[in-house]
């Protein structure tokens, strides 16, 4: 009775941790997808443009991403310490830090694009569209990335309400001024970017200023001990931000794959990507709540709890990812017609639709290891479970698929490689528990 309260507790700790960040990241998922939708209207050629634009948006999201795990992990353990001043000046460090690389990565793309669309494989005829809009989408990604850190700073605090509303409110905005700029500016698809920089320069002027009324936040950076504190956020930094570059990495690759098939292949594949992550919302809620809850355990020596919290998302994971895939199965047809008006693109997101959603558990179990072995400490771990995951599992698979039976199956490869690749990463995570216990 005593082991099934505290499961319990657990659970309903997980789930006031990870309700607002569920209801903040399906609002950003939605507005992602509601900008497919609009430039879907504009014809073939703006939607390809925009789905070579997915990889290099996952290689920027990953830097940040990474950036704020670090942030997570090493706030909340210091909280637990009791340090709070300390806390407060790193929370400063991380947005110092923060802006200076995402605005060193957004200017490196601006720069080399021409051998980027290169290695992509992008058509001549789709360049000056992709060029028109990277410009406003690099401004947008810089402006997302910092107001990115603010969210991981509250997090690291233990309050996720604020992020998850600041992300509810700035992703409704950014659907209302989609239509606006896009159709009635006659700005087309760089209009689309534009909305959403308007959308997060308002969510950072909102949210800033409430993280250094609450002293959070504090850039009397000098009084860190600035070596000693910029080695402890690189000895988890680094290693996350390689953890979460891998996948744009890898989409790259499998972008360039897909071009192969043609900009019709390519235009559902990047829809297929934007279904992706709205379908593992629920996951990467998870991954920014628990982080948290595993720090402070981790502080305390809760190896137990921290095991069986871990259990507990797991099998959340594992039945919620596969209903998912059973509905996306069942919309495949309405799906592929809402999304595109082009007959080529609806055949092949259909085809997608029925195959590669089914393997959601597994990269939604895979995706929560990473963050959870980070959390942990043992950020090479969650490293090797990324590389694992992507030039082990997925490409390969990918390719074989494609070699065998083209296009389709290159989509039954991606199946086959996110459900191996969720078996690998729970037995590497096991691994690593046990080493720990027995430390401990």
């Amino acid at each position: 009775m005593q082991k099934d309260m505290q499961n319990a507790s657990l659970a309903r700790q997980l789930y006031h941790m990870t309700w607002p960040m569920l209801f903040g990241v399906l609002s950003l998922m939605t507005f992602q997808l509601t900008d497919s939708v609009f430039v879907g209207q504009l014809g073939r050629d703006p939607l390809a443009a925009l789905g070579f634009t997915v990889p290099m948006q996952q290689l920027v999201s990953g830097m940040y991403v990474g950036l704020g795990i670090a942030t997570t992990a090493i706030i909340s353990r210091t909280l637990g310490q009791g340090d709070s001043l300390r806390a407060q000046r790193l929370g400063g460090l991380v947005v110092a830090i923060g802006a200076g690389l995402a605005l060193t990565l957004c200017l490196s793309v601006w720069v080399l694009q021409s051998l980027i669309l290169d290695l992509l494989g992008a058509e001549d005829a789709l360049r000056p569209a992709i060029r028109e809009y990277w410009m406003p989408w690099l401004i947008s990604a810089w402006v997302g990335a910092m107001v990115y850190f603010s969210y991981a700073v509250c997090r690291a605090n233990g309050d996720t309400r604020l992020p998850g509303y600041m992300m509810i409110s700035t992703s409704l905005l950014n659907i209302a001024l989609d239509p606006l700029f896009i159709f009635v500016f006659d700005w087309g698809l760089p209009g689309a970017a534009w909305a959403t920089i308007t959308a997060f320069m308002i969510g950072a002027m909102v949210v800033y200023p409430l993280l250094i009324r609450r002293a959070w936040l504090r850039f009397d950076l000098l009084q860190l001990e600035l070596n000693k504190a910029i080695r402890q956020l690189g000895g988890i930094m680094a290693p996350a931000m390689v953890s979460q570059l891998m996948p744009p990495l890898s989409a790259m690759l499998a972008t360039a794959l897909v071009a192969g098939f043609g900009s019709a292949a390519v235009a559902a594949w990047g829809l297929g990507t934007r279904l992706e992550f709205f379908s593992i919302v629920v996951v990467l809620a998870l991954t920014m709540s628990m982080p948290p809850m595993v720090g402070r355990l981790l502080g305390a020596g809760e190896l137990e709890k921290i095991r069986k919290l871990v259990r507990i998302a797991v099998r959340f994971i594992v039945i919620w990812q596969l209903f998912i895939g059973l509905v996306w199965l069942v919309a495949s047809g309405l799906v592929s017609t809402l999304f595109s008006r082009d007959a080529d693109v609806q055949d092949i997101l259909l085809s997608y639709l029925l195959r590669v959603p089914l393997s959601y558990s597994g990269l939604g179990v895979c995706i929560l290891m990473v963050s959870i072995n980070n959390a942990l400490g043992m950020s090479m771990r969650a490293l090797l479970i990324s590389t694992l995951r992507l030039f082990a599992c997925y490409l390969p698979l990918l390719w074989i698929g494609a070699q065998i039976s083209g296009l389709t199956g290159l989509m039954t490869g991606a199946l086959v490689g996110n459900l191996v690749a969720g078996g690998m990463a729970y037995g590497l995570y096991r691994q690593g528990m046990n080493r720990l216990r027995q430390q401990a």
